[in-house]
Formats: C-alpha cells, structure tokens, sequence
C-alpha cells in the first residue's frame, strides 16, 4: 500500500493555502481541521499527519488542508467554504468524500450548501450549526487568552475541555511543557478563525445539504456540547448520527474505530445523491 505523502500549496488572495495528501486510491477524501488549524497550519507535516489514516490509502487519496496562511479579521466561516471550493477546483477535484471536525465541520456544511455538486458525502463530527452556548463561551476564552498571550494557559484549557478523564491522567504530565512548545509568532490567524466561529450561524441552512450526511458527536462534549449534534440531525434531511458514550470533543482521536465509520460510510453503495 502506497503512503504517497505530498505536501503542497495553492496560490490565493495574495496569500496561499497549504494542504497535504496521502494515498494512491482514485477517490479524493478531503479533511477539514478545527481551531487548532489557526495555531499551525498542516505545511510540512504530511508524514506527521498521514499514519493514521492508513486503512483510506488504497481506495483514496486524502487531502488535508488549512486555511489560507494569512486569514483577515472578518473572513467567515462561507468564506472559508468558498475558498475550499476554489482550492479544490485548482486541484482538479470537482467531486469528493468531505469530512470536517469541530470549525471544519462548520466550513464542510457550506460547502456542501453552497457547492453540492462538488461534495459526494458528508461527515460533520464534533461541530455544531452555530455559535450559542457552550461554543460561544469556550471560544471567547480562548480568544481572550491569545489576546493576552496566555499559551499555556490556552491549551490547558483546550485539552482540559477535550479529552477523557482517563486520557487527561496522561496528558496532565507534560502540562509544564505546554508554555514552552508551539505558540505561534502572532495570534491574528488564530483570532480570525475564532471570531468566525462566533459569527457564525448556519442552521437555517442545513436544510440545504442533499449530499448523505453522517453526523458524529461525543456525548460528553464540553466544548460544543452534544446538542449540537442532535440539532444538525433533526434539520438535515436524511442524515445519521452516532454519539460515542464516555466521549467529549476529541472522539475523534480516542474513538478506535472513527475512522473505520468514515472509511465505510464513504465506501458503502446505496447512499449517493
């Protein structure tokens, strides 16, 4: 099986996108990150990225991308949506498997609103259909603490909110190295891609999405909290939902089988639009 890491960037706006993408398979997967993207893009890190999606390389080819290197204050979460359609029309991908997560679960709803022909299937996991509540709280903390540079305070707090009590026994060790590793030189990017979430409001056009969707939510989720997944499953028509038990907002890094569900909903028959 072919790992065929690449790593790769598209002029855009004066600025560019970056994305890797790994596997030999003729269907083109695409991955759409969270807020941590606003931190450090994808850039570099295909062998980083790839390993763990080993079981998508011989049926696909899976993209991962970021958003644009420089993103202004104000670009919304559409806006992203339409310069991922523009990013995948320069790529030669006009039809593709979508998965976001948290933020890129946001960005994958528009697209697949606003550009269907270009989306096959959907996977929305851990997202939510507008900023209220719970998201709205967590994402004015973390912005408050990039304002005042507060790094270790910021992913403290991002990893406290998202990983099991049993995985946070481990993660808590390595807390004092968390000042000292991966801040970023400034917070701009990170700040525009927040103040899109908090902008953000899509739910009256969920109704829109045609596409098979299926929905992935933790049931233990205190970042955009469990409801947000049941709502975006009562208003798209014909979508799935699993909530994993026991699981918050990383469940897709601690749920085993995450992406084997993606892996055969993307390759199940009988669901295409």
């Amino acid at each position: 099986m072919l790992w065929n890491v690449k790593n790769g960037s598209i002029p855009m706006d004066g600025t560019r996108m970056s994305y890797v993408s790994f596997g030999s398979g003729e269907k083109p997967l695409v991955l759409l990150p969270g807020l941590s993207d606003g931190l450090a893009t994808v850039k570099g890190k295909g062998l980083l990225l790839a390993p763990p999606y080993r079981l998508f390389f011989e049926k696909f080819t899976v993209y991962m991308f970021s958003r644009k290197d420089v993103l202004e204050r104000g670009t919304s979460i559409r806006d992203m949506a339409r310069d991922q359609a523009l990013a995948l029309k320069r790529l030669g991908l006009h039809k593709v498997c979508l998965a976001g997560v948290s933020q890129g679960g946001m960005i994958a709803q528009c697209l697949a609103e606003d550009f269907p022909d270009m989306v096959e299937k959907l996977v929305i996991a851990v997202s939510s259909p507008r900023a209220d509540g719970m998201i709205r709280e967590n994402v004015e903390k973390w912005a408050a603490l990039a304002s005042q540079g507060r790094h270790r305070d910021l992913m403290i707090d991002t990893v406290e909110k998202s990983y099991s009590p049993a995985l946070l026994k481990n993660y808590r060790r390595i807390y004092p190295l968390l000042g000292l590793v991966g801040k970023p030189r400034s917070y701009e990017r990170f700040l525009a891609n927040a103040d899109a979430i908090l902008s953000f409001d899509g739910l009256g056009d969920l109704s829109r999405i045609r596409c098979p969707v299926l929905i992935l939510g933790g049931e233990e989720d205190r970042i955009v909290g469990p409801e947000a997944s049941l709502l975006m499953h009562e208003k798209i028509p014909g979508s799935r939902i699993h909530m994993y038990p026991g699981l918050g907002h990383a469940a897709y890094e601690e749920a085993p089988d995450f992406n084997s569900r993606l892996f055969d909903f993307f390759t199940e028959k009988g669901n295409e639009t």
